[in-house]
């Protein structure tokens, strides 16, 4: 069945599943907009959402929690979690997920629908992408200046199917800006590649925004992995032209100084952080395809021995 034959869903009740920066800007987006939202979430979790309020921008923002327990078919399901937990958050969410539900994926990388293909089946899955935002989770409290947007479509290069149309419309229409493209997946590529700069520099030079946006050790190496990116990115079919290279740097000059991408809140915290997903996939394309990143190597070795230390 191609895209435009795929049947074009009535969106009336939504499923968010992860409370981290992502999930937690959109879930209050929505919430705000109107939207019929559930937070999905395994016993345990939803009490201690529950317990502890989530604070956006200082103000506490009430959802309504269900576990699988309390499980019916939703018509939306959006993972924001990261790749570490998706494989759990998939279990959770599955009493939730019917034969007409449509699945949106935020988690960093190019892999993360692959995965939920495993479980799911394609044939429901969206490709997405979450731009431009520079939320910041600290423990139960988030902050954003900038709530930026989710970029989606199908799979296939094509026009913008019906579906993600309906999909975008509904996020529109409840607090979300959605934009439906028709290359998605080389859309994700971009996103990889800025993610493969200014997540790892400000990780390993342990800064925020501010630091990759002025002059300095820290931005040329954020650059020079976003090229080691675009150049693997060409390799596997999705070539990035250098307008949209400057697209996505302009987009990070334009986040809040003082605020941080993900890997340098998990710094921070001393969590792990994705870098498998960013220089580690570097380093293993650079083999597949025969050609140095010696950039993300040194991003990969060096991100390794901080985490070793915690």
């Amino acid at each position: 069945m191609s895209d435009s034959e795929k049947s074009v869903p009535a969106i009336g009740t939504v499923g968010l599943i992860g409370l981290g920066a992502v999930g937690a800007l959109y879930a209050r987006l929505l919430r705000r907009g109107g939207a019929n939202l559930l937070v999905l979430a395994d016993e345990a979790r939803a009490a201690r959402y529950a317990r502890e309020g989530v604070l956006c921008n200082g103000e506490a923002v009430a959802f309504d929690y269900a576990t699988p327990e309390q499980a019916r078919a939703l018509d939306l399901v959006i993972f924001a979690t990261k790749e570490g937990g998706l494989r759990g958050t998939m279990e959770t969410a599955a009493p939730f997920i019917g034969e007409k539900t449509l699945l949106l994926c935020l988690t960093n990388g190019v892999t993360s629908e692959q995965t939920l293909a495993e479980r799911f089946g394609e044939a429901n899955i969206l490709y997405s992408v979450a731009q431009g935002m520079d939320a910041v989770k600290m423990g139960n409290a988030l902050t954003y200046s900038h709530p930026g947007m989710i970029v989606l479509g199908e799979r296939t290069p094509g026009a913008v199917s019906p579906r993600a149309q309906a999909v975008a419309d509904y996020l529109n229409a409840h607090g979300v800006y959605a934009l439906p493209v028709p290359d998605m997946v080389r859309r994700q590529w971009g996103k990889w590649m800025l993610n493969v700069g200014v997540n790892q520099a400000t990780m390993v030079f342990e800064g925020t925004y501010a630091t990759v946006q002025r002059p300095g050790r820290p931005r040329e190496v954020m650059l020079a992995a976003m090229r080691e990116a675009q150049m693997l990115a060409k390799l596997e079919g999705y070539p990035i032209s250098e307008e949209e290279f400057g697209e996505w740097v302009a987009l990070v000059d334009g986040l809040a100084p003082e605020g941080a991408p993900s890997m340098r809140q998990d710094g921070a915290a001393r969590r792990k952080s994705e870098v498998e997903l960013f220089s580690g996939t570097a380093v293993r394309l650079g083999q597949k395809h025969g050609v140095a990143v010696p950039v993300n190597a040194w991003l990969y070795e060096t991100v390794r021995r901080m985490e070793a230390q915690y």
